[in-house]
C-alpha cells in the first residue's frame, strides 16, 4: 500500500511539478520552434495580468463567470442530490423516470444551447441553465450510488431501534452513511462546472469565456492563457475550500 507522504513533502513535490512544468513551456516558447503568436511563454503572462486589472477587465470578467458558475453549481447541486436520493430510496420513481434519464443522460449540456438560447436569451439565465444541467446529472449519479450502497444492515439496525419511518431512515442513517460518496460528486460537479462555464460564454454572455474568444479573434494569444490560468486559479481555490470543508464533515470517518 501506498505511503501517505508528509506535507511539507507533498507541498515541495507539487512546487517541483509545476515550475518544471512552466520552465518547459517557456523553453519551447523561446525556442523559435514554435511562432509566438501561436505559444505564448509562460512569462507574457504577467503583463498580460497587468494589462487587464488596470483596465479593469480582468475583475469584470471574474465577476460575471463567478455569478454563472456559483448560481448553476447551486442549483444543480441541490436539484442533482436530491432527485438521486428520490431515486435510489423510492422504487416507484426509481421505475418511473428510468428510462427518461437513460433518454436524456447522453445529451452533452453544450448540445443544449440553442434551447438555452432560445428560452433564456443570450444572457446569464442561459449560462446558469446550461451549468446547473451538467452539474445536475454528475450529482445525481454520484447521490443515487452513493445510496444504493448505503449499507442494509445499518437501516435494519434502525428499524430495531424505532428509526425506520422515511424521515428518520433517511436523515439519521441513509443520508449520513451516503454523505462520503454524495461529497465526491459535489467536488466532481465544481470542475465541470468551470468547463461548462467557458463553453456557455462562448455564444457571448459575458464571462471568462467571452474574453479569451475575444482575445483569439485578435491572436492576442496571450490574454488567453491569462484567462485559462485564472480558470485554473479559481477552481484550484474552488476545489481546496470545498477538501477543507470535506475533510471537516468527513472527520468521524478517522
Amino acid at each position: 500500500m501506498r505511503q501517505p507522504l508528509k506535507l511539507h513533502s507533498s507541498i515541495a513535490l507539487s512546487a517541483l511539478g509545476v515550475g518544471a512544468f512552466l520552465l518547459a513551456w517557456e523553453t519551447l516558447a523561446r525556442s523559435g520552434v514554435v511562432p509566438a503568436g501561436l505559444l505564448p511563454s509562460p512569462s507574457a503572462v504577467p503583463g498580460a495580468f497587468l494589462s487587464e486589472f488596470r483596465a479593469g477587465t480582468w475583475q469584470a470578467m471574474v465577476l460575471a463567470s463567478l455569478s454563472h458558475y456559483l448560481s448553476g453549481l447551486a442549483l444543480g447541486t441541490v436539484l442533482g442530490i436530491t432527485f438521486g436520493t428520490a431515486a435510489a430510496t423510492w422504487g416507484i420513481w426509481d421505475a418511473f423516470q428510468a428510462w427518461v434519464v437513460r433518454m436524456l443522460r447522453p445529451i452533452p449540456s453544450i448540445a443544449w444551447i440553442p434551447f438555452a438560447i432560445i428560452w433564456f436569451g443570450v444572457s446569464k439565465s442561459a449560462a446558469t441553465f446550461l451549468i446547473a444541467l451538467t452539474v445536475f446529472w454528475i450529482n445525481y449519479y454520484a447521490t443515487y450510488s452513493a445510496v444504493r450502497g448505503v449499507d442494509k444492515d445499518l437501516i435494519e439496525l434502525g428499524h430495531a431501534f424505532g428509526q425506520g419511518g422515511l424521515i428518520p431512515r433517511l436523515f439519521k442513517i441513509v443520508l449520513p452513511g451516503a454523505l462520503p460518496g454524495i461529497l465526491s460528486g459535489v467536488r466532481a460537479g465544481l470542475g465541470q462546472g468551470w468547463m461548462t462555464v467557458v463553453a456557455a460564454e462562448l455564444f457571448g454572455i459575458s464571462g471568462l469565456g467571452a474574453r479569451m474568444s475575444d482575445a483569439s479573434g485578435l491572436l492576442a494569444t496571450h490574454i488567453v492563457v491569462l484567462y485559462m490560468v485564472t480558470i485554473a486559479a479559481l477552481y484550484g481555490v474552488c476545489d481546496f475550500l470545498f477538501m477543507q470543508v470535506q475533510q471537516r464533515v468527513l472527520a468521524w470517518q478517522k
